[in-house]
């Protein structure tokens, strides 16, 4: 056995005959190769930059937040704090001037805790990505978040409204002036260093009428509308909203301390009317948010989407005859979804088609995720019931 020229790296043996070695025996012997061109090993695939698709029209959404959002969860962190602050503040103080006015205020700040707490909760949730469990991600929160908040709020506000009115009954209360109006005075402070932390330098970024509300997790595709800003505006809203509030209680605080009602009204009764009053605000304020709410949860079609406009857009696509099962909704405020057939003619190519009827719904309506189904075009279509567009609401 005999070493053979070191060319590669692997190691053999071969038999050979003494001839090779000038040897005159005719017997074979084992002759050892050490090295023998080796087959060269297989590459790994190198990642191919796909091009333009339909389904994939976005990049990679980044891992963790943003600067800018970020920077609104500081603003909601210190928000939040103040907030609950001066919530249990008012409440002790509400309860100290047995006023029901306050504890409105206090409950209308409860209301806001919960919602800024719903957008620091979906400011995390928002960065997990989707599951085979969760195949949309984790967007329905914001919504779950939003119904929690207005629930809570209602039920809170119920409550006083009940008192109120026993109060308005028997007039067997005593309010005491002096704390009512310093714990209203503090909730005035309270609202305005709330508006100062919340305020953004700067426009705000027009949305319509989406996202005034509550905080969206995410924007459609397109150029993406950070979620920081939209979170911090809309708590910003709710603050102005708490602010005029404050002041009414501020005024009612005032007519009971100095006892300036008229005659014909005990000075006193102006606690109870107040809380009829903004408790009616506080409600009214909320109908908005749980109508988008039940809108969201029964799968309706999203705000300022309409089902016409977006079927004749899918047909005016060149090869499309008629669409059908053509189904719209929203996992929030502003990530809206559309999925579709679309019966095209034989002549015309599925991708193409494909690929502009895409492109008109993510650049038209704004659309996060669109699924279209591409087939032939048959006569029997027109009187398939399956195929017949949805009555009017």
């Amino acid at each position: 056995m005999e070493p053979s020229p070191a060319t590669g790296g692997s190691e053999t043996t071969r038999l050979v005959s003494p001839r090779d070695r000038g040897g005159t025996g005719g017997g074979l012997r084992l002759k050892s190769l050490f090295t023998e061109p080796s087959e060269p090993l297989p590459e790994e695939p190198k990642p191919v930059e796909m091009p333009f698709h339909h389904c994939h029209r976005d990049a990679l959404p980044q891992q963790g937040l943003t600067p800018e959002r970020l920077q609104a969860r500081r603003q909601l962190y210190a928000a939040c704090a103040v907030c609950f602050v001066f919530m249990a503040g008012e409440v002790v103080g509400g309860y100290l001037a047995h006023s029901l006015a306050i504890m409105t205020d206090a409950a209308h700040l409860l209301a806001d805790v919960g919602s800024m707490m719903g957008s620091l909760f979906s400011l995390w949730l928002s960065t997990r990505p989707a599951t085979r469990t969760m195949t949309f991600g984790w967007h329905r929160s914001e919504t779950l978040g939003a119904l929690a908040s207005v629930v809570s709020l209602w039920m809170v506000t119920g409550i006083l409204l009940y008192l109120a009115f026993i109060r308005l009954l028997h007039s067997d209360y005593h309010i005491e002036g002096g704390a009512m109006l310093l714990t209203a005075s503090i909730a005035v402070c309270a609202n305005l260093l709330m508006a100062f932390v919340l305020h953004q330098a700067g426009p705000p970024h027009s949305h319509g009428s989406r996202g005034s509300e509550y905080a969206p997790l995410e924007e459609g595709p397109g150029e993406p509308l950070p979620l920081g800003n939209t979170s911090v505006r809309a708590a910003f809203v709710h603050v102005l909203g708490d602010l005029l509030q404050s002041l009414g209680v501020l005024a009612a605080s005032i007519l009971i301390y100095f006892k300036a009602c008229p005659a014909f009204l005990p000075y006193k009764a102006a606690d109870p009317i107040s809380t009829f009053l903004f408790s009616i605000c506080a409600l009214g304020s909320t109908a908005p948010t749980l109508r988008d709410v039940l809108r969201i949860l029964m799968e309706g079609t999203p705000r300022n989407v309409g089902f016409e406009p977006v079927r004749d857009t899918l047909l005016s696509v060149p090869g499309v005859r008629a669409t059908h099962e053509l189904h719209l909704w929203a996992l929030t405020l502003t990530y809206h979804v559309a999925s579709a057939h679309l019966a095209i003619d034989s002549t015309a190519d599925p991708e193409a088609v494909l690929a502009e009827a895409s492109s008109r719904l993510y650049s038209r309506f704004g659309f996060s995720s669109c699924t279209l189904q591409v087939e032939q075009y048959q006569p029997e279509m027109a009187q398939c019931l399956r195929c017949r567009e949805p009555p009017q609401a």
